[in-house]
């Protein structure tokens, strides 16, 4: 039965290029849109997965990793002085416009934290020293973006929110797919950038830290007013998050308890717990998981039917072989598995091409557009049952034509 499932496979190659064609088509389309709704629900998460953070303290109203309300400086504070806390950083996130040289502008997104930090980290750094970011107006940046920021690499400069801006590193896989183009610095710098053009007004009241309670407000300056040189970090000034680190064999859950009873309006997360949230916001609370999940939809469907056609095709054009079988006693089981079979074999043969394909383009994208195309094992093992199925589903329509098959019609003219 072997020799006659190959038989028929192979006895009309332009046939068999087409439906191998067809096959690579809905298995390369299926497997690119879910590897990269994998890669764009890890890329989202990616700096928090990065992280060393045991916990991050955010506010209440957090929705995702970008979208959250304030803090301040004196949480940072209060934090490092619980029970069960051996470290305490502050992570400030902003937005800014940059101008290149040229005078285009683009929106990017500020990512402030301590270089010396142990619980943050920017990436992997291909290019330039990550110490540098404590020269004042200085950034880091994904190695992906220099075409769109107009840079031609490290030392390139260019202006956020009208403040001087030098690039003094690149970093590698940091750039989610649906943020701004990210820019790390200090948090002084962090602070120069968002404030840049705008003078700063501190009001205490009685209370909070050290007896007082202190707000910032900001006022904008002339457009010819100075850039104010970066200055450290106020109490009163807003961040972020906090990043804990704890002590070894903490309880967790305790620590979180007594961080959300002595920090107002916050609530404290886990890092897998912080990833679970920012991917679970974009993946469910967005259309963009829906899209990716519907093109993969419809591309089994496609393969479907151009496998269906011709494995039907085949049948039909082998519709005598059939019945000769058929009149010589064969089973209907027989003769069901020389299509089946057939079907196997189209399966495998567009699937190993097909992923060697994916696998190349997913390697293209993330070193030259820093967009994922995540394929994982498993994944990769559930796209081959995908193929499978596609492919065995198309050859029931088939089984359906010699289901009906007269043994006479070999006598027939």
């Amino acid at each position: 039965m072997v020799s006659i499932a190959r038989k028929n496979l192979f006895e009309d190659i332009p046939r068999f290029l087409v439906a191998q064609a067809g096959i690579m088509f809905a298995v390369s389309l299926v497997t690119i849109q879910l590897g990269i709704l994998n890669g764009f629900t890890r890329s989202t998460a990616q700096l928090i997965d990065n992280s060393e953070a045991d916990l991050w303290v955010a506010a209440n109203e957090m929705v995702n990793f970008e979208l959250t309300q304030p803090l301040t400086l004196e949480a940072v504070i209060t934090a490092s002085g619980i029970e069960g806390v051996s470290r305490a950083e502050a992570l400030m996130l902003s937005g800014g416009r940059w101008r290149s040289e040229d005078g285009k502008i683009g929106r990017v997104r500020i990512i402030g934290f301590d270089p010396t930090s142990k619980l943050f980290s920017p990436g992997e750094i291909v290019d330039g020293n990550l110490l540098g970011i404590e020269q004042p107006f200085s950034v880091l940046t994904d190695i992906t973006n220099l075409s769109s920021l107009r840079l031609d690499g490290v030392g390139g400069t260019a202006e956020i929110n009208s403040a001087p801006t030098t690039v003094v590193g690149l970093t590698k896989g940091t750039q989610s797919i649906v943020s701004s183009t990210t820019m790390f610095t200090s948090l002084e710098n962090a602070k120069a950038y968002a404030t840049a053009g705008l003078t700063s007004r501190v009001f205490c009241d009685v209370g909070g830290l050290n007896g007082l309670d202190c707000t910032t407000t900001y006022e904008r300056l002339d457009a010819d007013a100075p850039v104010q040189q970066p200055q450290a970090l106020t109490i009163a000034d807003p961040i972020t998050y906090v990043l804990i680190g704890t002590q070894a064999n903490e309880d967790l859950e305790a620590l979180k308890q007594r961080l959300e009873s002595a920090i107002p309006d916050v609530k404290v997360h886990t890092r897998e717990e912080m990833a679970t949230i920012t991917r679970d916001y974009w993946r469910l609370r967005t259309g963009i998981g829906f899209i990716l999940g519907l093109g993969a939809t419809v591309g089994m469907i496609v393969g479907m039917v151009i496998v269906g056609q011709i494995l039907y095709s085949s049948v039909s054009d082998h519709i005598r072989e059939y019945g000769t079988l058929k009149a010589m006693g064969a089973s209907d089981r027989m003769i069901y598995s020389i299509i089946v079979e057939q079907s196997l074999w189209m399966a495998v043969l567009g699937y190993i091409p097909s992923m060697g394909l994916c696998l190349g383009l997913g390697a293209w994208t993330v070193s030259t557009q820093g967009i994922m195309i995540l394929i994982t094992p498993l994944m990769g093992v559930g796209i081959f049952g995908i193929t499978v199925l596609m492919c065995v589903g198309s050859a029931l329509f088939a089984i359906q034509k010699v289901t009906h098959v007269d043994p006479a019609i070999v006598f027939k003219a």
